[in-house]
């Protein structure tokens, strides 16, 4: 590949500010509004080129701020007064698609009326159709997907100017190369491109010498940070394993903890298991509906489910805040899908754990994860776990849903006002509040559940009656 080198600056203390950068005063305020106070290293090293209107191939773990680094480097370039889409996102998932979509939504206060719209597969194409028609300024999508508005007719790609290919590595290994080239080769030849990736695969080059013009290569050290993940590794038997997850959960209690199954039927049998332990678990696989999925990473991100058990699907793209820990209820026969799966937790400089149950038959895989990883792991004896309590581990939270969304111009600053006015709650009893497009998820503090519900029903949200109900207790 015909690429430039950049070396990333090392991690200082104090990433720079984002007003050394040639952004708006209305973006800066924004991003003030928004808690962004420094710059994390891919910001610090990327922004510059980006701003710049230059061509960037990036490699950087999730969770380390990229999302921030391609969407304001895509704002930068829009005209909100043109009503045609002008950047384009392309993710693995969905549920990557979805987070992205929201983040830019964000960022993008700081201009009005900027349209950002998610299409991904597994919702419906007429509502998609029926949004373009109206028309929209960036577009995050899947690659199959936004293949289908392609052929349709119903998306243009005429004006785009900046083309971003998000975690395209994943994409790689879902096969997916034919079809980015394809949407790719729709595109304008003079826009930006900046594809991000966390590992760096053959594949990325040929991408990157395909579609990219003399692109800036940068390479941030570390997938994930080994200082601040903690790895124990339990031998199981074969019949024990299921149950070796409770008794991780009852004598660690992390508040938060994602587990991996390789397989759909086992995450199913985990959770039946789990719940009857009095666990509030969640399952996250390829056989739920978008809405179910919608509502499942809603209750986990909002810390109201404990544990949300996953296969590979959620390995990707799952940005959860304060995740304690992660669970390897199986090992995986890939070495870099066990690194993605333990980097959910231990993000933000915060610590985290990630325990592995392995079986004698799993021991050649194992062998396989210390090659990659370039020493041996920690072991300890399943005898070593005992109860650190009584009582139930519960969620700090619960979540509420109210019908009405986006479509009703619900916004979260509706609802905060509606619980800490009328209703009479502190603003620190109310969690996360996720407006989506027909429905709206409110977590509260567990105690204060079902009385927000009463208090909400009785009372008015933007001058209307509102109906809402509780979801987890």
């Amino acid at each position: 590949m015909n690429s430039t080198p950049v070396q990333a600056p090392p991690q200082p203390q104090a990433g720079p500010a984002f007003s050394t950068l040639p952004l708006s005063p209305a973006m800066l305020a924004t991003l003030a509004q928004l808690g962004y106070d420094e710059m994390t290293p891919i910001q610090a090293a990327s922004l510059p080129i980006t701003l710049a209107g230059q061509d960037l191939v990036a490699q950087a773990k999730t969770g380390s701020g990229k999302t921030a680094a391609f969407a304001l480097a895509l704002l930068n370039r829009l005209d909100p007064r043109r009503f045609d889409v002008q950047a384009m996102v392309l993710c693995p998932t969905r549920e990557l698609a979805d987070q992205v979509t929201q983040e830019i939504r964000r960022l993008a206060r700081a201009e009005e009326n900027i349209k950002v719209l998610a299409l991904c597969g597994g919702s419906p194409m007429r509502p998609q159709v029926d949004s373009l028609i109206h028309g929209a300024h960036i577009v995050v999508g899947t690659p199959g997907r936004i293949l289908d508005h392609i052929d349709r007719g119903s998306l243009d790609l005429a004006a785009i100017n900046t083309l971003v290919l998000d975690e395209a590595d994943r994409m790689l290994d879902m096969g997916f190369f034919d079809d980015i080239a394809y949407i790719a080769s729709r595109c304008p030849k003079e826009r930006q491109t900046l594809l991000f990736s966390a590992t760096y695969p053959e594949g990325i080059d040929k991408l990157a010498h395909k579609f990219l013009r003399k692109p800036q290569s940068l390479k941030l050290e570390a997938t994930h940070d080994n200082a601040t993940i903690r790895q124990r590794f339990y031998e199981v038997e074969e019949g024990e394993r299921l149950g070796a997850v409770g008794r991780l959960l009852d004598h660690f209690r992390p508040a938060s903890t994602l587990a991996f199954c390789n397989t759909k039927a086992r995450c199913r049998e985990l959770v039946e298991l789990l719940r009857a332990q009095g666990y509030q678990a969640l399952a996250l696989h390829g056989d739920l509906e978008q809405r179910d999925r919608d509502q499942v990473l809603v209750q986990f991100a909002n810390r109201s489910c404990s544990v949300l058990v996953a296969t590979d699907v959620a390995a990707r793209g799952l940005d959860i805040a304060q995740l304690e820990a992660v669970i390897n209820v199986e090992i995986t026969p890939d070495p870099e899908v066990h690194v993605h799966r333990i980097g959910r937790t231990g993000r933000a400089d915060q610590e985290g754990w990630a325990f592995s149950l392995v079986s004698m038959d799993e021991m050649g895989r194992v062998g396989n994860l210390e090659q990659h990883h370039g020493g041996e792991f920690e072991w300890h004896a399943l005898a070593e776990l005992t109860p650190a309590s009584s009582e139930r581990l519960l969620p700090p939270m619960v979540t509420l849903q109210m019908l009405g969304g986006r479509k009703e111009k619900i916004r979260p600053g509706d609802i905060l006002g509606a619980l800490t006015g009328e209703a009479g709650f502190a603003k620190e009893q109310v969690g996360k509040i996720n407006v989506l497009e027909m429905s709206t998820y409110i977590a509260v503090e567990r105690s204060i559940g079902r009385e927000a519900v009463k208090r909400l029903n009785a009372g008015k949200v933007k001058g209307k009656k509102v109906k809402v109900r509780l979801m987890t207790e």
